[in-house]
């Protein structure tokens, strides 16, 4: 790889970071409010935190088929830190009270915020695990292959992990708090609802990877070195 192409590698490899920690970030910061999605065939009740959810796991299979596991670990590993820092500020914020002409009251400030550390935290634990969970399966479905059948590696590592990441945040958030059935009824929508994405994005995986080895020059299963 010449000068000019590693450069363009580097900042693709920087881009697709910041774009999950972005994506990452927002998710943690919009969990407390629960929407209803009707898909004509069903209606789904899930956090507004999981609509750009599935992104980073998209991303992750990306930089997984690209850059290989070791990069992308240390994308997952600046992700959580990314969030460490979040509940840092957030904490911050509620240290200072809001002046009488500020648009959001310290009520208000409390109310959107005020258990974003509980969020924050089960994210942590639910996405460490499920990240880890994801990047692995990812490579041990593409050592089983050969590097062929994109699909079944992306679709397998991520239905898998998010079912861990589904499971996990809704237990540590709600467990004692509401009925299990009511439990059971948010880890199966939001589950569900991210596999949806999940397979509607492989098409998306397919073409962003192809452009990307054709642009990094890169040979068919061949990682960044």
């Amino acid at each position: 790889m010449n000068r000019a192409t590693r450069k363009q590698s580097d900042i693709l490899y920087l881009f697709l970071a910041t774009l999950f920690i972005t994506a990452l970030i927002v998710c943690n910061l919009i969990a407390n409010k629960f929407i209803s999605v009707n898909l004509g065939f069903k209606v789904f009740t899930i956090s507004a935190g999981i609509l750009p959810y599935p992104i980073t796991f998209l991303i992750t299979d990306i930089l997984s088929e690209i850059y290989g596991r070791k990069r992308t670990n240390q994308v997952v590993m600046m992700g959580f830190f990314a969030l460490i820092f979040t509940l840092f500020i957030l904490w911050l914020g509620s240290q200072f009270s809001s002046i009488e002409t500020s648009p959001l009251s310290d009520d208000l400030y409390q109310k959107a915020y005020g258990n974003s550390w509980r969020v924050i935290a089960s994210s942590m634990a639910a996405y460490i695990v499920a990240q880890m969970v994801d990047v692995r399966l990812f490579h041990f479905w593409k050592r089983v292959t050969g590097g062929k059948h994109l699909w079944l590696r992306n679709n397998a590592s991520t239905l898998v992990s998010q079912l861990v990441d589904t499971t996990l945040v809704v237990l540590v958030l709600f467990a004692g708090e509401l009925e299990w059935s009511t439990i059971g009824g948010y880890i199966k929508d939001g589950w569900l609802f991210k596999a949806l994405v999940a397979l509607i994005d492989t098409p998306f995986l397919y073409a962003a990877t192809w452009m990307i080895r054709k642009r990094l020059k890169l040979k068919f299963a061949e990682e960044v070195a």
